[in-house]
Formats: structure tokens, C-alpha cells, sequence
């Protein structure tokens, strides 16, 4: 799968750590406590969201989490509380987007019957997602092979897995009652991938067609071409 629709359920986030946001001196004397502006009602969660903001637009590398932090309107150790480090944001975005992804392809699917309607089902929510969480899905293609070596990696690798063999066992059912025509469902399964995947280096959420129109029209040149 060339890595890595707001979807009708998404991944929860993972667990938030826990600890006390540090103190400091206040204008009037006293302490004052820097972290969760008093609006915010899930601070890590919009950490993340900020966060594949700012690296969907300058790349990993050249952002900062002062940057992070400024536009957040926290300080950069506020931060600390939820996460350890920025690859470890990095991390929690790809997770958070393959597990989002996966979710939501798998109740569309799990809906819809035949083969040629789940696999147009599968298409649309891949679509979909990638639309609602646009930023989120830049983020996980560009930096999924650059997940530091941790346990992280491989629930990345699970799930990345457990999205591409869902689509595969649809092309084997396909092709098993005679909706397709023989296929590898390998081969085929990376050629719709690619092509809803890549989506993301040319499709713009406000403008033109809608994400799900695309895979759509995708999925009827698909078909055409996998009819038994």
C-alpha cells in the first residue's frame, strides 16, 4: 500500500499521559499554569491536529514544536505534557490515520453486498477519509517509513496490513463467485491504492469534485476492466 473520508467513526486517540503542567510565575505574583487553554477540551487531540497542519505544509523536518506551540498558544513545555518528543507526535498521527482509515473502510464494507458493491464501498470511505482528514493523511504518507523503531511501527505495519487485506479478500470474493474476471488480488489491490492514495498529491478538499465523485469515477473504470 503506497502510505499511507470526517469519517462516520474514527480511531480514538491514544490514552493522554498523565502528569501537571509546570508553573510559573504570574504577572501578579503567585504561579500560573501554562498547558490547556481553558476552551480546550481534548488537548492532545488538537495537538495532533495542529500538528499534521503545520507538517502537511512544511514537512517534518522544517517544523519546530516552537512553532507548534505558538500556534497553539501553549508553551513548548505544555506540549511535553501530552507528548515526549515531536517524532512521537509524528507517530500518534499515523497511527491515528491508518487506525481511522481502517475503521472506516471496514464498517462501509461490512454493509454492502455484492463484491462490485463492496469494493465500491471500500473505495468511497477510503476516499472520503482521506478528505475529512486531509492533513492527518499527507502527514502518514510522507512520514510512514520514517516512524522511529518502535512498537509504534508495528502496529503501523498491522494496520496498514489488516486495511490492504480487507481489500484483497473483496477482489478474491469477486473473482471466487465470477463478479471478476481471474485477477491477482495483490497486484490489483496495490493498482486501487495507489490510485485513491495518491489522491492526496493533487486533490483539494474545497475545490472541484468531492473526493467521494473521484473514487467513484475510479471505481467504474475499475470495474469495467475486472468484469469476469
Amino acid at each position: 500500500m503506497p502510505v499511507a473520508e470526517t469519517a462516520p467513526e474514527t480511531a480514538p486517540l491514544p490514552p493522554r499521559r498523565r502528569g501537571r503542567p509546570p508553573k510559573v510565575a504570574a504577572p501578579g505574583g503567585g504561579a500560573a499554569r501554562l498547558g490547556r487553554p481553558p476552551l480546550m477540551a481534548d488537548p492532545r487531540a488538537e495537538i495532533l491536529r495542529q500538528a499534521a497542519q503545520l507538517f502537511a505544509q512544511k514537512g517534518y523536518v522544517e517544523s519546530s514544536l516552537n512553532e507548534l506551540a505558538a500556534a497553539m498558544n501553549y508553551s513548548k513545555g505544555a506540549i511535553y505534557n501530552y507528548f515526549s518528543s515531536k517524532q512521537e507526535i509524528y507517530d500518534a498521527i499515523i497511527i491515528f490515520t491508518l487506525t481511522g482509515l481502517y475503521e472506516t473502510a471496514a464498517k462501509a464494507v461490512n454493509e454492502a453486498d455484492p463484491p462490485v458493491e463492496r469494493l465500491r464501498q471500500f473505495m468511497m470511505a477510503h476516499a472520503r477519509f482521506l478528505a475529512d482528514n486531509y492533513d492527518c493523511f499527507v502527514t502518514m504518507l510522507v512520514g510512514f517509513s520514517g516512524m522511529a523503531n518502535s512498537g509504534l511501527k508495528d502496529d503501523a505495519l498491522a494496520l496498514r496490513d489488516a486495511h490492504e487485506g480487507l481489500l484483497r479478500r473483496i477482489l478474491q470474493d469477486g473473482v471466487a463467485d465470477g463478479s471478476f474476471r481471474e485477477v491477482s488480488a495483490a497486484m490489483t489491490g496495490r493498482a486501487v491504492l495507489s490510485l485513491l492514495s495518491w489522491m492526496v498529491r493533487w486533490f483539494k478538499p474545497d475545490g472541484g469534485k468531492s473526493a467521494e465523485e473521484v473514487a467513484q469515477e475510479y471505481h467504474d473504470l475499475l470495474v469495467r476492466g475486472l468484469m469476469a
